[in-house]
């Protein structure tokens, strides 16, 4: 997995402490060009001491796109006041102020966790008809994944889990990468590696049965003819018509597949503790729940359950 891994991007200095004759040139006129935060603080407030370094961390993940003034509430009274006048609350700290096009755009108040900081810039940059360079990356790496360029996307994906370690949908390309490139046993260590907060995770648990379920598949693909020709001499074969479903799957066939396990349900409906079913199922969550396929199986199998 190494080999996939690239360099950091170094991001602009846009970290900078501001005063109150500086502010209408480091934040309103700056504003006009770029979205601005200002993090209002005081030296003898806790949570300020939290929430800063968590705010310049997003910014810095911002890549330039945002810029962040840090001003000392005690060293700039005057224009505190005259932020006050204006609605602006800052009675207490920490505050966080927004600001767009020389306007004040947003604002939250009180120390916030990373993720909550995050969104709060991201819709910021949203406003302004930008985005995260997290999110960029991300679409690029799909894109390179759609493609079928796995080299590309591993890299990119593993670029983000050094900014992200805990980006989901970033382990999941990246799984999917090493797949695509022929590279199982390391797709299963990334998957040994996936932290345990997001385990559980849709696109981990997709991934995850994807690669169960390209294992079967592998098994059961030189095994095709085999599966074939029991159905052919018996069409109430069952078994046999749940290991070429799996072979389907295995081989992109997914409609075919799907149909038959669903012969299998039509015919007898829980056999073998419900199996043919609980495969389908698996089919689902590997292929993507907005899959199209997924989409007209699960409404197939909805008619069968309950007609």
């Amino acid at each position: 997995m190494d080999e996939l891994i690239g360099q950091k991007p170094a991001a602009a200095a846009m970290i900078i402490d501001g005063d109150q004759a500086s502010f209408m040139k480091d934040v309103v006129e700056a504003s006009r060009t770029i979205p601005v935060l200002v993090d209002f603080w005081a030296t003898w407030c806790g949570p300020c001491k939290t929430l800063t370094p968590t705010l310049e961390k997003v910014v810095k993940a911002a890549g330039g796109r945002v810029k962040l003034v840090k001003i000392d509430i005690d060293k700039n009274r005057a224009l505190v006041q005259q932020l006050m006048q204006m609605g602006v609350p800052l009675q207490s700290v920490p505050t966080v102020v927004a600001f767009q096009n020389g306007q004040l755009a947003d604002m939250f108040q009180g120390a916030q966790p990373e993720s909550e900081v995050k969104k709060f810039v991201e819709a910021l940059l949203k406003m302004a008809g930008g985005s995260m360079p997290e999110a960029d990356l991300l679409a690029e790496a799909k894109a390179a994944l759609e493609a079928g360029d796995g080299e590309n996307a591993g890299g990119r994906f593993s670029q983000l889990l050094q900014e992200n370690p805990e980006n989901a949908e970033a382990w999941a390309g990246l799984m999917r990468a090493l797949v695509l490139l022929g590279r199982e046993d390391d797709a299963q260590q990334a998957l040994a590696s996936v932290p345990a907060k997001i385990a559980e995770h849709a696109e981990i648990a997709s991934v995850r049965s994807a690669m169960a379920l390209a294992i079967e598949g592998r098994n059961a693909r030189e095994l095709l003819g085999t599966f074939e020709a029991r159905l052919a001499a018996d069409a109430d074969d069952h078994a046999a018509r749940y290991e070429l479903a799996t072979a389907l799957n295995a081989m992109e066939r997914r409609e075919e597949a799907a149909d038959a396990l669903l012969t299998i349900i039509r015919k007898q409906r829980g056999w073998n503790e419900d199996a043919a079913r609980m495969q389908l199922l698996k089919f689902f969550e590997a292929w993507g729940f907005d899959d199209a396929t997924t989409m007209a199986s699960r409404r197939k199998l909805s008619a069968l359950l309950f007609s």
